[in-house]
């Protein structure tokens, strides 16, 4: 036997010290949201999954009133569905990450919490959320009605993967940016309130006429939900999608807000 067989075990390095105190703070974050965002309400996770199949029952009876057919297949909740469930996890996820530095504010006076626990505990409880709130409405659907799809998964998955990244990286800017500029979240407000009708929802990109069809373009939930659509009606051709386009606005907001952040996070901790 070597000298080596004895020798005292390596010292843990920084990473590893950091790492399981960073993830028991990761996941008491999320359970402190999942109590005071789902356990106060009677119903809790409950009303996550109510509000988007009302929003799909809605806008169903409203638009059927009105059109034969949707944009693509032969019912209105699947169309909707494919559009209005990767905007919701866009829009939610930003919203949660954005006020992620005011909600933990308490917590994050300790030493081992930091505003990168409070961000990705947000992050990965919404997205948990999201996914389990579509995968029961796109199952409903399809057990309800004969919807004729054919889903291609890596392209659903993928399409969520991107909403999801998007809503991560502009949610992480707009955190520095709502912190310390507090107006800017009614402005921001007020700029974004029509991407609920320009995110190709309740239409299809290819029925827009020039010259707005390539002003819609530069919205990047277009090519988001356009994604989904090609994942689950194979018929239609997503040719306008720029994954590359998606993800450069989310990686350099995600990159510029961590950055502001390390720099001004103690500043803004104590507005």
């Amino acid at each position: 036997m070597s000298s080596e067989d004895f020798a005292p075990p390596a010292r843990p390095t920084a990473a590893t010290k950091r790492s399981f105190p960073g993830a028991r703070a990761i996941g008491a974050l999320i359970l402190r949201e999942m109590a005071t965002s789902y356990g106060r309400s009677p119903g809790g996770y409950l009303w996550a999954i109510l509000e988007p199949i009302g929003g799909i029952v809605v806008m169903t009876l409203v638009f059927s009133a009105f059109l034969r057919s949707p944009g693509l297949g032969e019912i209105f909740p699947m169309f909707y569905a494919t559009g209005m469930l990767p905007f919701v996890m866009y829009t939610g996820l930003q919203g949660k990450i954005a006020s992620a530095l005011n909600f933990s504010k308490p917590l994050l006076a300790y030493p081992t919490v930091t505003f990168v626990d409070a961000i990705f505990g947000r992050f990965i409880l919404d997205v948990m959320t999201q996914l389990l709130v579509s995968y029961i409405i796109f199952g409903g659907i399809m057990l309800i009605y004969e919807t004729r799809t054919t889903l291609d998964f890596p392209l659903i998955f993928e399409s969520f993967a991107l909403a999801a990244l998007l809503g991560l990286g502009l949610g992480t800017l707009t955190c520095y940016v709502f912190t310390r500029f507090p107006l800017a979240q009614r402005a921001w407000g007020i700029i974004t309130r029509p991407l609920f009708i320009i995110s190709c929802i309740f239409y299809l990109f290819d029925t827009i006429p020039e010259p707005y069809r390539s002003y819609l373009w530069y919205n990047p939930l277009v090519h988001v939900v356009g994604l989904m659509r090609e994942g689950f009606y194979p018929e239609y051709d997503a040719y306008y999608v720029s994954r590359v386009y998606i993800l450069g606005i989310s990686l350099v907001s995600l990159t510029l807000g961590l950055l502001l952040l390390r720099r001004y996070h103690a500043e803004l901790m104590h507005r």
